[in-house]
């Protein structure tokens, strides 16, 4: 009996604690969305945070005044939908190799590209800026495509995933004639679905908020990704209209909530497939 009160005791604590951490996390959500129905004197009035305020509508024609936030919108999902495309196709191809082929330096490979995981975006802006402008793809969304590719961590990912696909498998398809390009698209990566799924989300919310590259590599407004977009709308010395600031950040992180409650179930299943084995 009393191992059982204990047990009772630790769940209720833990369901309290997580109860915290929720209300904690949804908290600057809740605040967001009801703020970008307020006025910019009710915005950081403590008697109107929790109430549901009659500005929507202004808030949305201040905000397409200040910014074409479609065509923000539209970039923001282009750069991100091809940049996860060609993330999954490469690094998966990538993760194919490292798991199932064994030649000289393979090991060391694949250290020098953990190691990649490690150098921060800023310390490459100079560089990719030099790189991209002699390409003619400043002020271009392929330049931004193009600077994240391959993933390091994608890479890492895939081939922790495929290290569990049986190997024997593969060589019967190649003994029985089918080449490698068909062991690829037909019999590997369509087991492969959850590890996609979870590089996928990640890729794409990554690429969604990615800020440095954009703001470096873009110069029309219109091509503006969302992040660089909505900064705009906070510059110093100017006047905020933090309704309408409010109401951007409401557009630009909805898609990436449904995106992530759609996939959800298939990027936790995908990311406990990558740790199976190492």
């Amino acid at each position: 009996m009393k191992m059982k009160n204990k047990t009772r005791l630790a769940s209720f604590i833990c369901y309290c604690l997580l109860a915290v951490c929720v209300v904690l996390t949804l908290f600057p959500y809740l605040w967001t969305f009801l703020a970008a129905t307020h006025t910019n004197s009710q915005v950081f009035n403590f008697e109107y945070s929790f109430k549901l305020g009659s500005n929507l509508i202004q808030n949305y024609y201040d905000l397409l005044e200040a910014l074409p936030i479609w065509n923000n919108l539209f970039s923001s999902l282009f750069v991100a939908a091809v940049y996860t495309v060609l993330i999954l196709l490469i690094d998966s191809m990538a993760g194919y190799g490292f798991s199932q082929y064994q030649f000289k330096g393979r090991d060391t490979l694949f250290i020098v590209i953990l190691a990649a995981m490690m150098i921060p975006v800023q310390v490459l802006m100079v560089p990719l800026y030099i790189q991209f402008s002699k390409m003619n793809m400043v002020d271009s969304w392929w330049g931004i495509i193009l600077s994240g590719l391959p993933g390091a961590f994608g890479v890492f990912l895939m081939r922790q995933a495929m290290l569990s696909f049986p190997r024997d498998l593969v060589e019967s398809a190649r003994i029985d004639g089918a080449g490698e390009a068909r062991n690829f698209f037909t019999i590997v990566l369509p087991n492969m679905k959850p590890a996609l799924t979870s590089l996928g989300i990640l890729s794409f919310v990554n690429q969604w908020g990615n800020y440095y590259v954009p703001l470096v590599l873009l110069n029309t407004t219109e091509k503006y990704t969302v992040p660089v977009a909505i900064s705009l709308l906070a510059q110093p010395n100017f006047d905020i209209n933090y309704g309408a600031l409010m109401l951007g950040a409401c557009m630009a992180v909805l898609p990436i909530m449904v995106f992530f409650l759609i996939f959800q179930k298939n990027f936790i299943d995908g990311m406990m497939a990558g740790a199976i084995k190492g």
